[in-house]
């Protein structure tokens, strides 16, 4: 309780100090996002001996024993060293209420409403700052309230966004609630525009309007074209399509132009979008980030360097540019396995002893991800163990037959693909395989 009563203290300190200054600037509403973590273990092991014991002996709760979960939350500047803040926040936990248990995980919201005293303003990049406030809680059919005091750190990033590190210590209030640190990270954006300060300019002084037949702002005595409502800029004459040549003189009246075309626009001779004076190859349609030339495609495959995985090997564009493990001189569906393990058969290394020649010689750059597949017998807990293994002893033997670790990745995906029904033995038995894809 002492050490709540000095942080309601702090924090009316800061807030008369706040109240005095001028609000230059107080912060703009804003949302925010978070990430957070609630500890109800070490405030437990505090309660339960002191907190000079769990500070003596490092107690603290491990990053493990935390409930995680996401937040909303609203800022909106008080003074320059003030904010209200309040926080909707989401997690999934065991509740651990007083006299009451529970053997599942339910949904936790907790909201709280929150006053921020600040010790620099926003015009500091960083601010530490001290929070009070009250809150409150439902866990499954349980409502309550609680006490939160905290210490956070405000970086603030153009005015415009703020990174918010916070932790608080949640005193509850009702014996539906429990005693817990409550830790968050996260980012708030400003919304709406901030307030304009309008500027009325005097009024203008009186004048003499001379004649002015055509109404454009332009007196007869200097005006080109008196009888055409024109600009300023072209003497009094009309410019229909805007360019800055006026229509007596524009060739093409309707479509803005430029000078040394007499009004017209610079030709386009491949009709690419960009003009002949900016297009490097302008009998060929291309695009603007080459200068008016098409993507390049260095392996000649038809697949351009952009959307080429493999821009200097050729390969098909359904392979994403990048060449396949030919059939004819490598069998993937021959890599097979003693049933149950993750063994290869004589004849999987053998059929494997090919892939490796083709990609330490034909292929040295090449990356290639290995896939591992069962089919749906047992457990698929343990069949998606069971693929991975698959798909490592593959990794394992070529690297075994020189080729590079670092162009070979894994993964497992289980019973989950099929490629044919498992309800037969030939289905199954074509289901129980390794995949091999290039992937880069």
């Amino acid at each position: 309780m002492k050490k709540l009563i000095f942080s309601l203290l702090a924090v009316c300190s800061l807030t008369s100090v706040a109240f005095s200054q001028d609000n230059e600037y107080k912060k703009r509403p804003a949302l925010g996002i978070h990430f957070f973590g609630n500890d109800f273990e070490t405030p437990s092991k505090i309660r339960s001996s002191s907190l000079s014991s769990v500070l003596k002996d490092n107690q603290w709760a491990k990053l493990g024993d935390h409930n995680f979960g996401f937040a909303a939350n609203y800022l909106q500047g008080l003074t320059n060293h003030l904010d209200f803040s309040t926080t909707l926040g989401l997690s999934f936990l065991k509740y651990p209420i007083e006299g009451k248990s529970s053997n599942s995980d339910a949904a936790l919201f907790e909201w709280d409403a929150m006053v921020n005293a600040k010790m620099l303003s926003d015009k500091y990049w960083v601010s530490p700052y001290l929070s009070a406030g009250l809150g409150a809680s439902k866990w499954k059919g349980y409502f309550g309230a609680f006490l939160p005091v905290g210490v956070g750190l405000q970086v603030n990033f153009f005015d415009e966004a703020f990174l918010m590190v916070n932790s608080q210590y949640r005193m509850k209030i009702t014996n539906t609630t429990n005693y817990h640190f409550y830790h968050s990270i996260g980012f708030a954006g400003n919304i709406g525009k901030p307030r304009e300060v309008k500027v009325i300019p005097p009024p203008p002084p009186p004048v003499v309007v001379p004649v002015d037949t055509d109404k454009d702002g332009i007196v007869d005595s200097v005006d080109a074209c008196p009888t055409e409502a024109g600009l300023p800029a072209l003497n009094g004459c009309p410019d229909k399509d805007a360019d800055g040549i006026a229509d007596k003189d524009d060739k093409c009246p309707d479509v803005p132009g430029i000078a040394r075309y007499q009004g017209c626009p610079i030709p386009d001779s491949d009709n690419d979008g960009i003009n002949d004076e900016e297009d490097k190859c302008k009998d060929v349609a291309g695009v603007a980030r080459y200068q008016g030339c098409p993507i390049p495609d260095r392996d000649n495959d038809g697949v351009n360097d952009e959307e080429d995985r493999c821009p200097d090997l050729s390969g098909p564009a359904d392979n994403g540019g990048c060449p396949k493990l030919e059939a004819s001189k490598f069998n993937a569906s021959a890599v097979q396995f003693v049933t149950g393990s993750s063994t290869l058969t004589a004849a999987a290394r053998k059929e494997l002893d090919k892939a490796a020649r083709i990609l330490n010689e034909q292929y040295p750059q090449l990356k290639v991800e290995i896939a591992g597949h069962t089919d749906n017998t047992g457990k698929a807990d343990k069949n998606q163990v069971l693929s991975e293994k698959r798909a490592e002893s593959v990794k394992a033997y070529l690297i075994k037959k020189k080729v590079d670790a670092e162009r070979l990745s894994t993964i497992g995906f289980g019973q989950d693909q099929p490629v044919a029904d498992n309800a037969t033995v030939a289905g199954r038995t074509q289901n129980r395989r390794v995949e091999f894809k290039v992937s880069q």
